[in-house]
């Protein structure tokens, strides 16, 4: 294997790590050319922690990207201990206040900045148009396509605005399907050219780069998007005009893992024309390197052509030469809190009477949002039982004003039957749904819809709760 077709291959791969410092591989990996990582919420205590981590990485390559996920509300890197400062997509959304969503992302951006992270995996692109979606849902600005567009756009701005470069995803639109592709293949339905609008939004906007959907869309093919040369080259980069990076979702996913493998997939997604591969969460090692001989060897073999390696390479180099690494900090404000209050839907008598018992109905939580650490009862200051399932008994209250917490309970029924039955015994309580408000309770003395789970939402729910 000549050196150069082994570092051209590596430029292209963005694995993850477990830990907070760098692994001996990573390092190793870095100064052998590889194009960048994907830090998750087990790499993150603090900022100054991921500040020296990042410093750290680049101390092998200085020219590397550092990508996360860091969307607001529900899906935050930077705050997963504490839970985000900022709301996500959907109350920035039912706020409908584009210089307000462009000014959460500027701070967003300056947070990741400070920290030498140069390459935000947000914002989400999709329409969520099934409400039935398990994985989009609250992260989608909503379910209008015009909307989605001028919030995804405003995001987009945002974020560069300080040095940071954005990537709208899942492309060409998770927004309406009713699988989860961490776990299985979804086939998207609706309306191909609204689940599209956004994107073009984020391509008028400058968008640096575009994530993949492991999807099916049956009108374009029967391959995953990942996978599928007629969705990312035909639609993507000849019909929409993008020549910015295209990174494909996480190669661990089942999606694609389950069906052709990580390695095939690689190779499928290059020809196909992407550009970076993510490779997922907390891997060591082996991925990386079975992922990094897949495409060697497709390239000698001239199954690959490598040409197109060096496209693909080059896109990766061109970002990261150009995207900022931490030299851009920005005041935090209490932005966010302010927009999760304009958020907050409030209906009936929401203020508590007396001291709470909150009494939190929590699903399962999606994979990219991962299982929160903190609640609203850490807010108030309360008391807080959680159930994952319908309660074994009646509810003792001790004489507290119940507050009821919700999540997406239009998607579950033993959700809604846990809420009849804790509520028929509890009638001064308060609702607080967090999710879609789609579901409401036949009785109820109040309500609250956050729109989201965020430390802000939380924060705005107890400021509407609290007696003035």
């Amino acid at each position: 294997m000549s050196r150069s077709l082994r570092r051209l291959a590596a430029a292209c791969i963005f694995p993850g790590f477990p830990g907070h410092e760098p692994p001996d591989w990573v390092l190793r990996w870095a100064a052998e050319g590889l194009g960048g990582v994907v830090l998750f919420s087990w790499n993150i205590r603090d900022g100054e922690q991921v500040a020296g981590l990042t410093e750290a990485l680049r101390s092998e390559q200085s020219d590397l990207l550092v990508a996360t996920d860091e969307e607001g509300g529900d899906v935050t890197r930077l705050e997963t201990a504490t839970g985000s400062s900022n709301p996500g997509n959907l109350a920035l959304g039912i706020v409908d206040d584009v210089a307000l969503t462009e000014a959460v992302a500027v701070v967003i951006g300056g947070d990741l900045a400070a920290a030498g992270i140069n390459l935000d995996l947000a914002p989400v692109a999709d329409v969520n148009t099934n409400p039935r979606n398990p994985v989009i849902g609250i992260r989608s600005f909503g379910s209008e396509p015009e909307r989605v567009a001028r919030h995804v756009a405003a995001f987009v701005r945002g974020l560069q605005e300080v040095g940071v470069a954005a990537c709208a995803k899942h492309f060409p639109g998770h927004g309406d399907t009713e699988l989860d592709s961490h776990r299985e293949l979804p086939t998207a339905g609706g309306d191909l050219a609204e689940a599209l609008l956004p994107f073009r939004a984020a391509i008028d906007a400058g968008v640096r780069a575009i994530m993949t959907a492991h999807i099916r869309v049956p009108e374009l093919d029967d391959a995953p998007a990942t996978l599928s040369r007629r969705v990312l080259h035909g639609l993507l980069r000849e019909e929409l005009g993008f020549d910015g990076l295209v990174i494909t979702d996480a190669l661990d996913m089942k999606a694609v893992s389950a069906t052709v493998g990580m390695g095939e997939g690689a190779v499928v997604s290059l020809l196909a024309g992407a550009d970076a591969l993510c490779l997922g969460a907390g891997l060591g090692p082996e991925p990386l390197e079975s992922v990094h001989r897949a495409i060697v060897e497709a390239a000698r073999a001239g199954r690959l052509p490598e040409e197109r390696l060096r496209e693909a390479a080059g896109r990766v180099a061109d970002l990261a030469a150009t995207a900022g690494r931490g030299d851009c900090h920005v005041t935090v404000t209490a932005i966010g809190l302010e927009a999760a209050r304009r958020a907050l839907r409030a209906e009936g008598a929401v203020r508590l009477g007396r001291p709470p018992l909150v009494v939190e109905l929590a699903p399962e939580p999606s994979i990219a949002a991962g299982p929160a650490s903190h609640g609203l009862g850490d807010v108030l200051g309360a008391e807080t039982v959680r159930l994952t399932g319908p309660p074994a008994a009646a509810l003792d209250h001790g004489g507290r004003q119940v507050v009821l917490v919700l999540r997406d309970a239009h998607r579950h029924e033993w959700e809604r039957d846990a809420a009849e039955q804790i509520l028929a015994a509890a009638p001064d309580a308060v609702v607080v749904e967090t999710g879609i408000p789609h579901w409401r309770p036949t009785r109820a003395a109040g309500y609250l819809a956050t729109y989201g789970a965020g430390r802000a939402n939380f924060e705005a729910a107890a400021a509407a709760l609290t007696p003035t």
